[in-house]
Formats: structure tokens, C-alpha cells, sequence
């Protein structure tokens, strides 16, 4: 019995000391997988503070926080399981799902354009008259969580096709790593931005002649930082969503618009010489956001007018 014992404290004290040795590759596996993810970060970053924008500042950060609960239930509960059954069991769906969220980005994307061309509104907004707060909330926090379940499978798919681990457990933490440190890194920094005028307008009833200054600073450049952010998340949407299509069609076997458009961006970066780099990437980001909005268009049109979900006349 003894001996059974010390076999197996032996036995675990291997497996613990092979663990151990793992967490550093399991670090760069995830820093790697997780800056392929970018894209849709920036995305999430600067969709998520519409949802609190004109709301009571009191309610501000617990609006984030009920997001922030939802999107780490997304990540964890929901996304991280399923990609682990199907890197195990079915890989090859995954650039499907990939896709499959690219759409949906192109849609939301080329939705705000059109709204913002007075094609059409869909749901409530701000501009309309609020009758039930409390339901409005939750409407708005759900709606926010529902497309961070779509970023976040994005991110988790992302990173699920970006990493080079055999071990399934070490797969499943550096998934799980990449997944709570972009939705602390991303709702933090929502945090922040929503609470910079309430700094701001501390600041301008301070006696200090310069931090009055700041303060009228801050108040006048929110504004301008959330109008940015609402352009930057609505481009980030068909740029990501769109350069996922492109990349998608080119793994199934349709290589014509990915060479095209890769063509494009080679074209333009040997023209530009020392700026070939930027200048190449930005030529295949605005081509992929071309793409994105001319499917997000078309997904927008058979939905609202084809099938009927979701119409309403533009006031």
C-alpha cells in the first residue's frame, strides 16, 4: 500500500513538474494567438461605449460590468467548450464559423451606414423617446452582450486557428488566458473613456486656474472621442468582417478575390517604396471594408426588405 502510495505522489509529482514547465509556452502561444486578434479587439473596444453613451452617468460602470460579466460567460461558459470540441473533433469547421461571424460584422457594419445615410432605422435608440429606463437598460446591455457573443467567438475562433499546441489542456488555457485578458483589457479600457467627461467636470470646479483648464479640455474632446469611436468601430466592423470573408473564400478553394485583393495591396506597397508596409496593409484593409460593406449590404437588404426582420421607416 505504501508503495502504491509513493508510485503515485511520484506520478503526480511529474505530471506537476511538466505542467509547470508548460506555462511559459503556454504564455507565448497565447500572446502570439492573441495578437492575431487585434482586429476584432479594436472593434469590440470602440463598438462597446455606444452602449452607455447618453445614459445616467450613474449608470455607467454598471452597465460595463453587466457586459463585462456577460462577455467573460460568453468567452468561458460558452465559446471556450465548444472550440476545444471542435479542435478536437472537427477543425475543419472552424474557418466556417469564422466566417459565419464575418458576415454578421459585415451586416452590423453596413447597418450603421445605412443608417447613418437615412436608409433606415432598426430598433431603438437614443434619438427616441425613452419610456421605460429600466427596460432600456436591459435592452441595450443585451443587445451589447449579444454582439460581444459574436466578437468574442471571432476572437476565440481567431485565436483557436492561430495556435500551434498538440496538448488539448494546454490548448484550453491559452484560450482561456487570451480570453480573459482582452475582455479586461477591452472593458477596462470602456471604463475609462465613458468616465473622462465626469473627470473632466470634477477638474473645471477645482480652484487651480490649469486643472480648469483641463477639465473644459476633456469635456469638449469626449464628445469628439466618442464620435471617433462610433466611426473607428463601425469601419473596424467591415474592415475585420470583410477581410475574414476574402481569407475565408481563399481556404475553401475560391482563391479570385483574395487574389485580387492581395494583388492590389502588392501593387501599391512596391509604388510606395519605404512606405510600401503601411501603405500595403492600409490598401488591404480598405479593399477588405469594400467587400465587407457590399455583403453587409446585401445581408441587410434580404433581411429588412426581402424578409421583412426587423424593418422600420427611418423617422
Amino acid at each position: 500500500m505504501p508503495s502504491g502510495l509513493v508510485a503515485l505522489l511520484d506520478d503526480i509529482a511529474v505530471i506537476a513538474k511538466a505542467a509547470s514547465a508548460s506555462i511559459d509556452d503556454i504564455g507565448v502561444a497565447a500572446s502570439k494567438a492573441g495578437a492575431k486578434t487585434a482586429g476584432v479587439v479594436i472593434d469590440d473596444a470602440a463598438v462597446t461605449p455606444s452602449y452607455v453613451t447618453g445614459l445616467s452617468p450613474a449608470r455607467e460602470l454598471p452597465i460595463i460590468w453587466k457586459i463585462t460579466k456577460g462577455s467573460l460567460k460568453n468567452k468561458l461558459l460558452f465559446l471556450l467548450p465548444g472550440a476545444m470540441v471542435l479542435s478536437e473533433f472537427l477543425p475543419q469547421a472552424i474557418i466556417f464559423i469564422l466566417m459565419l461571424g464575418g458576415a454578421f460584422l459585415c451586416y452590423e457594419g453596413a447597418e450603421k451606414v445605412l443608417e447613418k445615410l437615412g436608409l433606415g432605422k432598426h430598433g431603438a435608440t437614443l434619438e427616441d423617446e425613452i419610456a421605460d429606463p429600466v427596460a432600456f437598460e436591459k435592452e441595450r446591455v443585451a443587445g451589447a452582450i449579444r454582439t460581444d457573443l459574436i466578437l468574442s467567438a471571432e476572437i476565440m475562433a481567431i485565436t483557436l486557428a492561430a495556435l500551434d499546441v498538440d496538448v488539448w489542456w494546454e490548448r484550453g488555457l491559452a484560450l482561456a488566458l487570451v480570453a480573459i485578458v482582452v475582455t479586461v483589457a477591452v472593458y477596462g479600457a470602456v471604463a475609462v473613456i465613458v468616465k473622462i467627461d465626469d473627470v473632466g467636470l470634477y477638474l473645471t470646479k477645482r480652484a487651480e486656474a490649469w486643472k480648469q483648464s483641463v477639465g473644459h479640455f476633456l469635456l469638449r474632446f469626449v464628445p469628439k472621442l466618442l464620435l471617433a469611436l462610433s466611426v473607428i468601430g463601425t469601419v473596424a466592423m467591415l474592415w475585420v468582417g470583410g477581410g475574414i470573408i476574402v481569407h475565408g473564400t481563399h481556404e475553401v478553394g475560391f482563391h479570385g478575390l483574395y487574389d485580387i485583393i492581395h494583388g492590389a495591396e502588392g501593387v501599391v506597397a512596391a509604388a510606395a517604396g519605404a512606405l510600401g508596409g503601411v501603405a500595403g496593409w492600409v490598401t488591404y484593409a480598405a479593399l477588405s471594408g469594400v467587400v465587407g460593406l457590399a455583403l453587409g449590404g446585401v445581408i441587410a437588404f434580404v433581411l429588412h426588405k426581402v424578409l421583412g426582420v426587423g424593418a422600420e421607416e427611418a423617422h
